[in-house]
């Protein structure tokens, strides 16, 4: 994992920012932050992020939270747009044969559904899925969530190890169409680049406290 990621600062919060490709980190991002680039799918976003915070933690320098931003799919949320992330179920885990329910993780007993931290209230929100798989047509048929992608739950179970929040921001770039090539994701992304960096801002402001000159 090379280091050329470092913590971002919004208000008196430091944070380690994560994304999982470099197609998704724009001119807009750029100007504000170096993330953590992981890789694809949720085991290269545990990976990664565990690895950073150990080596963060290693250094006496762990950060207040971390903040999963990138790319979703949605067939029914508004393309382009960046929500904030409430809550993350990992679509793949299904252990019902053994009795559990479906997206439960039996051993540890987990919750089938996470909370993320709060975040802007100036952002739409929207319930997330995680998994393994690109999802198209009708594959939004067996989710259950608004948006979809392929790190956030890895990235709050990473987090979790040290305690951490994590704030999930999401913009859509696919879901209304079937997904037949790449362009069909990466079309939206200068879009939300812009849209991703406007909402970077707005969490420096919910973060830094508001001074008011004494009556």
């Amino acid at each position: 994992m090379s280091r050329d990621w470092i913590l971002s600062r919004f208000g008196p919060k430091t944070a380690l920012c994560v994304m999982a490709a470099e197609p998704e980190y724009g001119p807009a991002l750029r100007s504000r932050i170096r993330p953590l680039i992981t890789g694809v799918g949720p085991v290269e976003a545990a990976a990664g992020v565990a690895g950073a915070l150990a080596a963060l933690q290693a250094e006496g320098a762990v950060p207040d939270l971390i903040v999963s931003l990138g790319s979703a799919g949605s067939r029914t949320l508004d393309h382009a747009r960046v929500y904030r992330v409430t809550e993350v179920s990992y679509r793949d885990m299904d252990a019902s044969a053994l009795g559990f329910p479906k997206g439960e993780t039996p051993f540890p007993r987990l919750p089938a559904v996470l909370p993320l931290a709060d975040g802007p209230t100036a952002l739409p929100t929207a319930r997330l899925a995680t998994g393994g798989s690109v999802v198209s047509g009708a594959g939004y048929d067996a989710v259950d969530a608004d948006m979809v992608d392929m790190e956030t739950f890895a990235v709050v179970r990473a987090a979790a190890r040290f305690d951490l929040p994590v704030i999930g921001l999401r913009g859509v770039s696919d879901g209304r169409s079937d997904l037949t090539e790449l362009s069909h994701w990466t079309n939206a992304l200068a879009e939300i680049d812009l849209r991703l960096a406007e909402a970077l801002d707005l969490l420096h402001d919910h973060f830094t406290p508001v001074l008011t000159e004494p009556a």
